[in-house]
């Protein structure tokens, strides 16, 4: 997300900084429209993409470097919205990022628990889709867990998360197919490194996760 100061800011910004640190380069951080991200990568608008990833389910369709964190997806309602579950979607709208795991998973009804919604509204971001939420637009928005805390941390209005979540995903880096391999694999090494010091672990604590990403259980 972007802090008020106007510079790219969250755990995969901190984490790509680190590893590319360790690596020798500077990091450089584009954003991009999500759909065109094939199209960045194979022209080289971008070396790769890092941004709450999956990996899981496109494991063949990218050179990845990863995993390195677990995400869940999950969906998040305002704070006085009647959603509670899964269940109270029905006939509601929902709004998901283009292309992501929960366009996905809710454009093809393949999850039973999901009832049937009146509209699935797709935007190119997360600020587009939080920004319908906030109108009225939509009544709930799907996406990953991490980037939700995070940027429910640096808008304005209240959210809440349902219990349930959608799946639980690897995230990574990609590379294009065909790309540059041993980049690839040197942020491969990089990011073990970073587990196996604790750099890693520090930093998802700090974001209130625990060592493999995923939120942790504060007894609420």
């Amino acid at each position: 997300y972007v802090g008020a100061d106007g510079t790219r800011q969250g755990v995969d910004v901190e984490l790509a900084t680190e590893a590319l640190r360790r690596m020798g380069y500077t990091a450089q951080f584009r954003q991009i429209v999500w759909e065109n991200k094939d199209d960045d990568l194979e022209d080289g608008t971008v070396d790769c993409l890092w941004g709450s990833f999956s990996m899981t389910g496109r494991e063949e369709q990218y050179l990845w470097a990863g995993p390195y964190m677990k995400s869940r997806q999950v969906i998040a309602v305002p704070s006085e919205s009647g959603i509670m579950s899964f269940a109270d979607l029905a006939d509601k709208r929902i709004g998901v990022q283009m292309t992501s795991k929960p366009d996905e998973i809710l454009s093809s009804g393949s999850d039973e628990r999901i009832p049937a919604l009146r509209e699935l509204y797709c935007f190119s971001n997360l600020d587009y889709a939080f920004a319908a939420m906030r109108k009225g637009y939509v009544d709930a928005v799907a996406g990953h867990e991490v980037a939700f805390l995070e940027y429910m941390k640096a808008t304005s209005g209240t959210y809440r998360i349902l219990p349930e979540s959608l799946i639980e995903v690897d995230l990574g880096v990609a590379f294009f197919k065909c790309g540059n391999q041993e980049l690839a694999k040197a942020l491969c090494e990089a990011l073990s490194q970073m587990q196996e010091d604790g750099f890693t672990a520090q930093l998802l604590q700090r974001y209130g996760l625990d060592a493999h990403g995923t939120l942790e259980d504060d007894g609420t």
